[in-house]
């Protein structure tokens, strides 16, 4: 099991949570955080500091937001646009810093307001 975050995450990028997780397991692509779910120890730290509640438990994702789950794991497991290869487990967030890339579903969202920076 792992913690998700979801569509409201996209555009605003506030990194709260990559400031509370203990395991440094939250990774930023170019809209969007995703939480490693091989990575992720299940602590529950990010979830109340998200401002725009993006974070969920899995077993607690809104119906709307499910895609949600899968989508967080194909951003560490599949060759996402401009990459040689999948991030698989790097082990940590903050060696790689942004990585400037999303998945196929953050990239369709239209945009959602100004990006935090």
């Amino acid at each position: 099991m792992t913690y998700v975050i979801g569509q409201p995450c996209v555009d605003v990028l506030d990194r709260s949570c990559i400031d509370e997780c203990p395991v440094d397991c939250i990774y930023e692509g170019q809209r969007m955080l995703y939480i490693h779910p091989d990575e992720c120890v299940d602590c529950g730290a990010c979830e109340p500091v998200c401002p725009v509640e993006a974070i969920y438990y899995e077993d607690d994702l809104p119906g709307e937001l499910e895609p949600y789950l899968a989508d967080n794991d194909a951003f560490f497991s599949t060759i996402l646009p401009g990459r040689s290869e999948p991030l698989n487990s790097p082990g940590g967030a903050a060696k790689l810093g942004a990585l400037g890339v999303d998945t196929p579903l953050v990239a369709s969202v239209p945009p959602q307001g100004e990006v935090a920076g």
